[in-house]
């Protein structure tokens, strides 16, 4: 494993530094425990709790969100490009950083980001999902990425060592969100930015309407989802779309509020929301460090119903981002 890749890995059991001179794996300097690599993704994965244990069995059955048949390093950068949102995190991020995707699914925000002199830690429970990440970097010939199977909630990631920690999709599908936000937070180095994506408790109630009409009518119809529509002809990413939104096991959905509550509780100070928090703001007007103006709890609100139109036709997810205090 490259040197820069390992030195931002941990023991999952005491957190402790990783060396490889174990015979073909990993090998914790502190408690002596040994961990598999196999097929070039480190198995730092403990036993976890039955709710944790089924989402992961769940994923394995249908990998998300998959790659279509025809994939390529341009695709990629394109399908990404058209993100305003990636685009901003792209350029928030300086060419050296070092970055951990908690919860990569099947990598492609990691491989997008894997650029300049970046070192990538993509991370995820199910390691069907990162062998198909892994497939991708080697087929797109991307090297930064280092492919991790871990659990959020004992990660096999050194705290404090990361500039950039990302998790999106990932917290509302487990059991305790506001507990798993603890050890993701604490990955990041003093002022080292951290960026979450969740399901909107607002945003989130028209797919809500379309689950239930996909449930009365025995998964034949999800009325208004463009997602779906478009993925017609891709059979593994149209049924891994509708697996994940419309019969997940674990699904919980978050205000804005509480997760600035998530935020301060973990020494994390609050930059601002993509979408923007503020009635009336143009997201692309400001970076996504540029503090937001300070906002009333009205406000929020009022902004996060605002989302709806934006936000409803890709199940309303939205992100968070803020930044490590120094010394905390």
């Amino acid at each position: 494993m490259d040197a820069h890749a390992l030195s931002l890995l941990a023991c999952p059991r005491c957190g402790g530094p990783l060396d490889d001179a174990a015979d073909e794996g990993l090998g914790c300097s502190d408690c002596r425990a040994t961990y598999a690599m196999r097929d070039g993704i480190a198995d730092l994965r403990l036993p976890a709790d039955d709710r944790t244990e089924e989402v992961r069995r769940f994923y394995t059955a249908s990998p998300f969100p998959g790659y279509p048949p025809r994939d390529s390093i341009d695709w990629l950068r394109a399908r990404a490009g058209r993100s305003p949102f990636a685009r901003q995190l792209d350029a928030a991020i300086p060419y050296d950083a070092r970055i951990v995707e908690v919860g990569c699914g099947t990598g492609q925000m990691s491989l997008y980001l894997a650029r300049g002199e970046r070192v990538v830690i993509a991370a995820d429970l199910c390691r069907a999902s990162l062998a198909l990440g892994r497939a991708a970097a080697k087929r797109l010939r991307i090297d930064q990425v280092q492919f991790v199977e871990t659990d959020i909630h004992h990660p096999g990631l050194r705290a404090g060592a990361f500039d950039v920690v990302y998790c999106s999709g990932v917290l509302h599908h487990t059991p305790d969100p506001c507990a798993a936000f603890g050890p993701v937070a604490r990955l990041a180095r003093p002022g080292g930015l951290v960026i979450i994506g969740l399901y909107n408790l607002y945003a989130r109630l028209p797919h809500r309407a379309r689950r239930l009409a996909a449930r009365l009518s025995g998964w034949r119809w999800t009325p208004g989802d463009r997602v779906l529509a478009e993925r017609s002809g891709q059979a593994d990413r149209h049924r891994a779309w509708l697996r994940d939104q419309y019969r997940h096991p674990e699904e919980h959905r978050h205000s804005l509020a509480e997760v600035r509550r998530w935020f301060a509780g973990q020494g994390i100070d609050y930059i601002r929301s993509v979408p923007g928090a503020l009635v009336g703001q143009a997201d692309e007007q400001h970076a996504l460090t540029d503090p937001e103006e300070d906002g009333w709890w009205l406000e929020d609100m009022l902004a996060q119903f605002g989302w709806l139109p934006r936000l409803a036709a890709e199940g309303g997810l939205f992100v968070t981002i803020g930044r490590a205090r120094p010394g905390r």
